[in-house]
């Protein structure tokens, strides 16, 4: 895949592309999309779908990290508006994992851009003295006053009355213990009941990322090989499934149902 970077941002094209899909990566990972998540990507890449992946590093303030991005992803549509869709319109998906999640929403609640729908994996909005360890380190005095900007009390009063984007997936996976789907969905069911769907797929926290297994066969097949090709199936398998339900989402009729 020709990933090429624009204004901040890392994007990769497809001939014709169908709609475009604006990528939030997680905290911890979010600052190289393009290699850590590189095989979802490219797996949205080749169904036909321009991705737009935005890199951002964490800070306690997440509404300016949301203003960043959007910011960025702005001018990263400019171009391709000018260079590849030529005055052809094709819709625009948000697509996040965990704190990706966060941000998408703070964006769908805070600013007016055109999405035909989001798509949250995995979403997590714990305070900051769970979502930081070293926290703890520090005094007591000193935690009362660090917290994230808005506070996961505040996230979800923020969505709940000016999220707009009506149509939603949420995705949550079963081996995944710090996932705060089903907080989502009820904040969802309060502004855009009809349009929200909740998937629960196998899989944990770190399913997204997928695992680049490369097994090369010898010559003559051997059973190493076939061991090896089973190894590679199972790494796999949960990938592939939220590939595919991600896929059937986004184009319920251009996909399959096997």
């Amino acid at each position: 895949m020709d990933w090429r970077e624009v204004s901040g941002n890392w994007i990769v094209i497809p001939p014709r592309p169908k709609a475009i899909v604006h990528f939030l990566g997680g905290a911890f990972v979010a600052a190289a999309p393009q290699v850590t998540y590189r095989m979802l990507l490219e797996s949205l890449a080749e169904a036909g779908y321009a991705v737009v992946a935005t890199p951002f590093v964490n800070t306690f303030d997440h509404v300016a990290i949301a203003r960043q991005v959007i910011l960025a992803f702005d001018r990263a549509l400019e171009y391709l508006r000018a260079r590849v869709l030529q005055q052809r319109y094709i819709p625009i998906y948000g697509l996040g994992h965990s704190m990706g999640c966060k941000l998408h929403l703070l964006i769908g609640s805070l600013y007016e851009e055109e999405r035909a729908g989001n798509i949250f994996m995995a979403y997590n909005n714990y305070p900051a003295r769970r979502s930081i360890p070293f926290l703890e380190q520090f005094s007591q005095v000193t935690l009362m006053d660090v917290e994230f900007t808005p506070s996961p009390q505040e996230t979800e009063a923020l969505v709940s009355e000016n999220y707009y984007v009506k149509r939603n997936l949420l995705v949550k996976f079963t081996q995944d213990n710090i996932d705060q789907t089903r907080s989502l969905s009820q904040v969802m069911q309060q502004c855009c009941p009809d349009f929200t769907t909740v998937q629960i797929l196998p899989g944990n926290h770190l399913t997204p990322l997928g695992q680049d297994v490369r097994w090369q066969p010898s010559t003559a097949f051997s059973p190493l090989d076939a061991l090896g090709q089973l190894v590679k199936q199972e790494v796999y398998r949960d990938f592939n499934q939220l590939r595919r339900n991600l896929l059937l989402w986004l184009d319920p009729v251009s996909v399959p149902r096997a």
